[in-house]
């Protein structure tokens, strides 16, 4: 969320931001925001004033003993005071409540490189990269169910290995390997993303104060939950490999039996924790990841940025890489990159000591370095040839055994099966003597 200090001292700059988004819910929920913290900063200052003069009327009282004069009048005075303090401390605490309550509803501040926008259809295409292509997609593996699926041999293999793909690229570009807990309190996930927004899209356990992550990203941003990092520490790099649960999937045409929304899928995320100064060099750094791993594949790709009406809640900016969908003949998201700055700190109460009397607040990352369903439909449609055989990417082989395509069932029944001699008869060529010439 914001920080309220910085809201204070810049509330038109503040709102003219949150007006990019063109939603007057949120320009309304400020406004309420501002009034809230107007009368809570008036009450606490007739706080401070109340405690201010039952000080000074003890001293008063205590002077006043000391001289013989009569006190009862001061006396009485002061025990007015804790009356009044209690009463104002009771109106605060609601007051404290009901900022919390809107400062939590009240997005990120976008940075100025967002393009404007009302929704998905003005993204900026940054750069596309690779070859497109229409391959006969007649005899493509089908996954049955609706969000959820089974997958077997091959198919397995290589769901396996792009993750593997995945966490080793990015160990050797220094991220520390991380898999997570996939259940979160409400407290620590809270501090990640807006649950009001979220919670009809990730499961809870009923009866418990836990909920199902629904990225790596919820739990990578509560390791550091309510801490003071070391700035020698910053950046800190996470590659984090989780299952992930999601109630919303596919609901139209061809993605509602599919391998793009599921219920439970995958995921190598990329998190960052750093100085607010590196942070939007470093968003830059996780795209270059993401686009490494994506050529690797060999998969044709854009690259999006994603405008003010499309962004979500918690980003300040934030890429969408697509891969080509020869099936579909568009575009479809497989990568998202945000810089949430020190969004999610704020909530998290995640700072960094500038000094031994200075601290601050982190900004975090994030950014998809491998989603596995997708990434695998993006293999499926683009490295199949005419007769339904899918040619593995080379960058995974090795984390295949060694499997090189990928043969449907039906054209494994085909091949020409070589006559095998029984055990007999093969005992006789065994004895055979040779012809002589």
């Amino acid at each position: 969320m914001l920080d309220i200090s910085f809201v204070r001292q810049n509330p038109l700059e503040v709102r003219s931001n949150l007006a990019k988004r063109q939603d007057k819910g949120i320009l309304e929920r400020f406004d309420s925001l501002l009034s809230v913290d107007k009368e809570w900063r008036s009450l606490k200052q007739k706080v401070d004033e109340l405690r201010s003069m039952r000080n000074l009327i003890s001293k008063e009282i205590e002077a006043l003993v000391k001289q013989g004069k009569a006190t009862q009048e001061k006396i009485n005075e002061a025990r007015a005071i804790p009356e009044q303090i209690k009463s104002s401390e009771a109106r605060m605490r609601e007051l404290d409540e009901k900022r919390l309550s809107l400062l939590m509803a009240i997005p990120n501040l976008l940075h100025e490189s967002v393009p404007f926008g009302k929704d998905e259809t003005e993204n900026k295409v940054i750069r596309v990269w690779g070859k497109l292509s229409k391959p006969d997609f007649e005899k493509a593996v089908k996954i049955s169910g609706e969000g959820f699926y089974f997958l077997k041999n091959e198919l397995a293999l290589m769901e396996q290995a792009l993750s593997q793909y995945a966490i080793h690229y990015l160990v050797k570009k220094g991220f520390t390997f991380v898999k997570p807990p996939f259940l979160l309190r409400r407290k620590p996930l809270s501090g990640a993303l807006d649950l009001s927004e979220f919670e009809s899209v990730i499961y809870k356990i009923e009866g418990e104060d836990h909920y199902l992550i629904g990225t790596a990203e919820h739990s990578l941003n509560a390791l550091h939950f309510e801490e003071i990092l070391d700035s020698n520490q910053l950046p800190l790099l996470y590659a984090g490999f989780s299952t992930n649960f999601r109630k919303e999937i596919g609901k139209h045409g061809l993605d509602e039996r599919g391998l793009f929304r599921l219920h439970q899928f995958d995921k190598v995320e990329q998190f960052v924790f750093c100085k607010p100064e590196d942070s939007w060099k470093l968003h830059e750094r996780l795209l270059k990841n993401a686009e490494e791993i994506v050529q690797g594949l060999e998969l044709p790709y854009r690259v999006v940025n994603v405008c003010t009406g499309d962004i979500g809640t918690v980003a300040a900016k934030k890429y969408d890489i697509e891969c080509w969908s020869p099936r579909e003949g568009k575009y479809f998201e497989t990568h998202s990159l945000s810089n949430c700055t020190s969004y999610q700190a704020v909530r998290s109460g995640i700072k960094y000591r500038i000094s031994q009397t200075e601290k601050a607040f982190v900004h975090t990352l994030n950014a998809t370095a491998i989603a596995a369903p997708r990434a695998l439909r993006a293999i499926l449609e683009n490295h199949q040839f005419k007769d339904g055989i899918v040619k593995v990417p080379k960058a995974l082989q090795p984390f295949m055994l060694g499997v090189k395509e990928i043969v449907p069932l039906d054209l494994q029944k085909q091949k020409p099966q070589i006559p095998q001699p029984s055990k007999k008869h093969a005992h006789k060529l065994l004895k055979r003597k040779p012809r002589r010439k």
